[in-house]
């Protein structure tokens, strides 16, 4: 394929199978009443392949794609790598992360179907601001509610929205009845959506957006993934592992599924192993269980078949907020469940240090999200992980820069970070009342 890339590439019609349903409280009529547009449903349902890229979403793209991939030679004798490491790095937009890929096109489609106002929850504000600076873009006016703890943390992220144009709310808020009813508890993202989801829904002319775990999203940051393969091609490299972080997963599913969907259309002889990388504090798809749990903190979005510690478990403080989220994407879940992904769990310390170390080498900070991720491709690429071994070569998304993580590497320098694991006994709480995929439904559902 040569670039830049023009149509986004869906791997359902690959899985063979169907993803199980959402299941819709009885009290509500889910997000899609708060103005999802018409295509991003198709495009959540749709065995439809490839999907043209429209031309003022692909005329926003040229600014800053093709993003760079390249082999990190300082980096593989750093961590005396066995095999080549190759990057691709997703930070040089003005959101500083891979998010503006789906926030571009999003706000797009929702300027079309006709909505004024698009409303969003936020971890580490990469999110916010991706969607906050395609706001501007296509002329929509932007609500961002970021996780109060992270914004705290990192107060530039609040300053570059609002720079953007974007209204900024710390989670939680006195705005909102979720908000309010919340004000003590740990600050997390599924309350960030939960507030967002309840303020889309009082306003005429808002709509709630979501950045992550979505199939449309995840469709949309195929590009990621489209993109690295034709880099690989370009230059004969050979990899035979797929490496993202997951916080609900549209970072993992960009640059990882359009491999499984070029080797089972007959591209290519040989499918990498895709290896999903998440937070030992929110180890959902590692440590969680396949049920149906509900999206936010309101209780009223719809229940989604998802790998999750349960959306009230109480999130243990992180430097990456991104990953901060208690369930993985539906789409993931099911190819988990399926045996297609392989996932493993990072400290944050553990993460901290490897960007250090690929800062050092590379001369590119990672944010500590990517950090997970550089973490696990270098136990790969030097054999550490006994579980996931790479013969030819091992290709890591660098999801987002970290200029404006410096807290947390300050921390580290000082010696100051913890971890703070999952706590086995408050998960098992958390998920004891969820209803396994495939169990009766839950009360109140449809």
């Amino acid at each position: 394929m040569s670039l830049p890339v023009t149509a986004w590439r869906s791997v359902l019609p690959h899985l063979g199978y169907d993803l199980p349903p959402d299941l819709t409280p009885t009290t509500t009529s889910g997000p899609v009443a708060t103005g999802l547009p018409l295509e991003l449903v198709r495009q959540s349902v749709s065995s439809k392949e490839w999907w043209d890229i429209p031309e003022p979403v692909a005329e926003q793209y040229r600014r800053y794609r093709p993003a760079p991939l390249w082999r990190a030679r300082a980096f593989e004798a750093a961590i005396d790598a066995k095999v080549p490491v190759y990057v691709k790095y997703e930070g040089g937009n003005i959101s500083g992360s891979h998010k503006v890929n789906t926030a571009l096109a999003q706000a797009y489609y929702y300027k079309r179907a006709g909505i004024k106002e698009v409303v969003t929850g936020t971890g580490a504000g990469q999110w916010g601001t991706a969607l906050a600076a395609a706001c501007a873009a296509f002329g929509l006016s932007c609500v961002v509610f970021m996780v109060g703890g992270s914004l705290r943390d990192k107060p530039y992220r609040g300053s570059l929205m609002r720079l953007l144009g974007a209204t900024v709310h710390a989670s939680p808020s006195g705005l909102t009845e979720v908000g309010r009813g919340n004000a003590a508890s740990a600050n997390t993202l599924a309350l960030a959506i939960g507030e967002a989801v309840e303020y889309a829904r009082e306003g005429e002319g808002r709509a709630f957006c979501i950045g992550s775990g979505e199939n449309y999203s995840i469709l949309h940051q195929s590009v990621i993934g489209l993109e690295a393969a034709a880099q690989l091609d370009e230059i004969d490299a050979r990899i035979d592992t797929v490496i993202g972080s997951v916080g609900a997963g549209s970072n993992f599913g960009g640059v990882a599924l359009p491999f499984l969907a070029r080797h089972r259309a007959g591209e290519t002889a040989e499918q990498p192993t895709l290896l999903a990388v998440e937070s030992t504090a929110t180890p959902k798809l590692t440590r969680g269980v396949y049920a149906y749990d509900w999206t936010d903190a309101t209780g009223t979005g719809p229940m989604e078949a998802m790998y999750s510690i349960g959306s009230s478990y109480a999130i243990p403080a992180s430097h990456s907020a991104g990953l901060r989220f208690h369930g993985a994407a539906k789409l993931l879940s099911a190819m988990r469940h399926h045996g297609e992904i392989e996932a493993t769990a990072v400290g944050q310390r553990e993460a901290l240090e490897a960007g250090r170390r690929f800062a050092l080498s590379e001369l590119v900070l990672p944010a500590p999200e990517s950090g997970h991720a550089l973490a696990a491709a270098a136990a790969v690429a030097t054999g550490a992980d006994a579980h996931h071994r790479s013969r030819h070569g091992v290709l890591v998304c660098v999801s987002g820069h970290g200029l404006l993580d410096l807290s947390a590497y300050d921390q580290l320098l000082a010696g100051q970070v913890q971890d703070l694991a999952a706590d086995d006994r408050a998960v098992e709480l958390a998920t004891a009342r969820l209803r396994p995929v495939g169990s009766d439904l839950p009360t109140g559902v449809r």
